[in-house]
């Protein structure tokens, strides 16, 4: 019996039972090739329905010996590869047809080191996993605001979440990272050893290697926040985003805060009064950890939000940290909706601006879908464009169109309106894009890399070309190697 995959450079390759075998007794994760949907169902499934994927062979890796062994096999059979570690990816990044999946979903263990304020994270991690530990000392680091997210993903690609103005983004805390490189060595990436990787890691994807464990940099955070989420009808939503916009440039860098329409779900997690109901949610977080503001003064801090309208509902109340990071789960279950996200950042939030914004919040084509958006500055500007490979550190706000559904029939048209409505906030932006907000269904993706990493990417190129020079990863929002002009 054969397994037939594509490959990185030519026809597709059969391999035998033999050579399958060979790489299953190196491992000590299992080997599958799913022929049903019951083999696949043993691996962690993804966010996006719309990039499920079949892979012809998943590799799930227990260990670094195990990415390492699967990497070296992929590459000696020219195999296409794709690397799941969350499997959070909008784009589908971390899914591959006919092809071969690293999946790193064994390897989730976090390890703190409260004293020196570390933890040491592995790459199949999610951020709900990081929170857990970390919160039983009353430490965090900047993670995403759902907590299913994968810490590799985020991470890899910047990292926004409710600590990000006055900790930064994910990639501004990783002080080491263990990554296993295309050429099958296994490197530490930090500013003492290969700082050219650990500076490309930061912001530049998953271009220059998997990436087994990394070390991130603690904070003093709850373990009970002050959160504010005043749920405003939907037709306020102008005037809304103007009292926020107004609100913002006033706050301490503790504060992190955004703007969100949606249709709420009729579940039973919320309330009656909610259900089925199109609403502006302005979410606000004060990041403070015991012994610093206490959770009631804070929530007087975050007073003004909720005072921008009279709330259909108000759920504003100081909440253990992991309920606040968790509190958007239900709204991305997983392989369930189908998603495509577009964004960009601007320099400013006019009145015009907020027009636009609040035009197209009231014409969502589907429930579920989000216009968002999220005011930034603080600790993310107090990182030079060029310290770290993540480029965008000025722009105070930023706009993101998050495209959801469900019925596979209504890709065309939603996917439609998303492009349309990013092009309506499009003169009010800067240029620049967050890559981590994209879709694969989008635009030539060079163009979105160019975009987002800007006078960054000539050096993310030179380094590629030193640790990947064929271009072995590139089911990933693909950096070329210097002096390559094509993907394959």
């Amino acid at each position: 019996m054969t397994v037939t995959l594509n490959t990185l450079h030519g026809p597709q390759t059969d391999l035998a039972d033999d050579d399958l075998e060979a790489l299953r007794v190196r491992l000590r994760g299992a080997l599958m090739c799913p022929s049903s949907s019951s083999a696949l169902s043993a691996t962690r499934e993804v966010f996006n329905a719309m990039h499920a994927g079949r892979p012809a062979v998943i590799a799930q890796c227990a260990g670094v010996a195990d990415v390492r062994e699967a990497l070296n096999f992929a590459r000696a059979h020219d195999l296409a590869v794709a690397v799941r570690g969350g499997g959070h990816s909008v784009a589908g990044l971390s899914a591959i047809d006919n092809g071969m999946l690293i999946d790193l979903s064994a390897m989730c263990a976090v390890q703190v080191d409260p004293e020196r304020r570390l933890a040491h994270v592995q790459g199949g991690a999610s951020w709900g996993d990081v929170d857990r530990d970390t919160q039983v000392f009353g430490l965090a680091t900047p993670g995403g605001v759902v907590s299913d997210t994968g810490v590799g993903g985020l991470a890899l690609g910047g990292g926004y979440g409710w600590l990000r103005r006055k900790y930064g983004l994910s990639c501004d805390n990783v002080l080491q990272a263990q990554v296993v490189c295309a050429d099958g060595e296994v490197r530490t990436a930090s500013a003492e050893h290969n700082p050219d990787l650990f500076w490309a890691i930061r912001g530049g994807g998953g271009n220059f290697g998997i990436v087994t464990s990394f070390t991130f940099r603690l904070h003093p955070v709850g373990p009970v926040v002050a959160f504010a989420a005043p749920c405003y009808p939907l037709e306020d939503v102008a005037g809304v985003l103007r009292g926020w916009r107004d609100y913002v440039p006033g706050t301490p860098d503790e504060v992190s805060s955004v703007v969100v329409t949606l249709t709420f779900p009729a579940v039973p997690e919320l309330p009656e009064v909610l259900h089925n109901r199109p609403c502006v949610v302005v979410g606000g977080v004060y990041a403070a950890g015991s012994g610093d503001v206490s959770p009631e003064d804070a929530m007087q801090v975050l007073a003004p939000l909720r005072q921008l309208g009279t709330p259909v509902f108000d759920m504003s109340q100081p909440m253990p940290y992991t309920m606040v990071q968790s509190g958007f789960d239900p709204l991305f279950p997983r392989n369930t909706l189908r998603a495509y996200w577009k964004s960009q950042y601007l320099g400013e939030l006019s009145d015009d601006a907020i027009d636009v914004i609040a035009g197209r919040a009231l014409d969502r084509p589907t429930p579920l879908t989000l216009v968002n958006t999220l005011h930034m500055g603080g600790a993310i500007g107090a990182v030079g464009p060029e310290q770290t490979a993540f480029a965008e550190r000025s722009a105070p706000f930023m706009v993101s169109i998050d495209g959801h559904w469900h019925d596979p029939a209504a890709d065309q048209l939603t996917i439609g309106w998303v492009r349309s409505a990013w092009e309506s906030v499009k003169p009010f932006g800067t240029g620049a894009v967050y890559l981590n907000f994209t879709g694969l269904a989008d635009e030539p993706r060079q163009t979105g890399v160019d975009d987002a990493l800007g006078r960054n990417l000539r050096r993310l190129a030179e380094i590629k070309a030193t640790y990947d020079p064929e271009n072995f990863f590139r089911c990933n929002n693909n950096i070329l190697p210097a002096g390559v002009t094509c993907a394959g």
